[in-house]
């Protein structure tokens, strides 16, 4: 099998450059590496040959937009694409996992990975600390479990094996940051597979903060992102709802006493400008793009 990775970026191009350093230690190389992003602004230049073939893709700013042009660039051409988020450190045979499952398991559609650390849900993870945690978990391999079926897979880490993509591509209505793209696009692979979490797949989200929409925006993308995604067909009623009340809570209860790390009052003013939007009857996640 041929393998690609994706790697979309926007504002961190040390980051970027740091995923690329590491993907060289995999123990199966890609076959080839796209970095996408708006402009040549975003990305280190390259100072020698890297042991796989890297290319820029430039043009399109959003999670979405950088992604379906990575994907024009790759359909056609390769067996599997992987995308990583720029802050995601795979455990060294974390490709090589990859394509033995798509190779033994045909009815393997979409695969993420046991992320160990997610520092998108905490104050975030160094560099330093992520590799710790794959160093030990090389060491001491966490328990084993069988393949876990989910509704879509979880963006930062997640194999598509290509013949199955056919002409889906990520929404770019779900502007900037996206917010449950990843579940919206790979919902869709489950007609031609399986969407499985697998054990032999680990790695560190350091969930870096730099480079992410700010609080009003990603609140509204909350709320109203979900019911688009209902609305459309790809997210199921219990889950969108469960994922709305969830954050709207968290947001209300912590606006009074805020994480460092994290812009709730904000999160909840963006909220509530989706719930009055929702009542309204609009269900427009493009809006992000007129807030502030």
């Amino acid at each position: 099998m041929k393998l690609a990775v994706v790697i979309p970026t926007l504002g961190r191009k040390a980051v970027a450059h740091r995923l690329l350093a590491h993907l060289e230690e995999q123990s199966r190389l890609p076959d080839h590496v796209f970095v996408t992003a708006p402009d040549a602004s975003h990305v280190e230049e390259e100072e020698a040959p890297r042991r796989y073939p890297v290319s820029m893709v430039f043009g399109g700013r959003g999670l979405c937009a950088q992604r379906n042009r990575a994907l024009a660039q790759a359909l056609g051409r390769f067996d599997v694409i992987t995308f990583f988020d720029d802050d995601f450190l795979p455990a060294g045979d974390y490709l090589e996992q990859v394509v033995h499952a798509f190779t033994h398991h045909a009815d393997f559609a979409v695969l993420m990975g046991d992320v160990l650390r997610d520092g998108a849900h905490d104050t975030g993870c160094s560099l330093e600390e992520g590799l710790a945690i794959l160093r030990q978990a090389a060491r001491t391999p966490p328990p084993h479990h069988p393949p876990v079926d989910h509704p879509g897979a979880y963006g930062c880490n997640m194999s598509i094996r290509a013949g199955v993509i056919g002409p889906v591509r990520f929404d770019e209505k779900l502007a900037l940051y996206g917010w449950q793209e990843d579940i919206d696009f790979t919902a869709q692979m489950r007609r031609h597979g399986r969407v499985v979490r697998l054990a032999s797949l680990l790695g560190v989200h350091l969930g870096i903060k730099s480079g992410r929409v700010n609080g009003v925006r990603l609140g509204y993308s909350q709320v109203v992102n979900p019911v688009y995604l209902v609305r459309k067909g790809t997210m199921p009623v219990g889950f969108a709802a469960d994922l709305i009340f969830r954050n709207l809570a968290a947001n209300l209860a912590k606006s009074l006493f805020p994480e460092p790390h994290v812009d709730r009052r904000g999160r909840l003013k963006g909220n509530l400008i989706g719930a009055r939007h929702l009542i309204a009857g609009r269900v427009e996640p493009e809006y992000v793009l007129e807030l502030k």
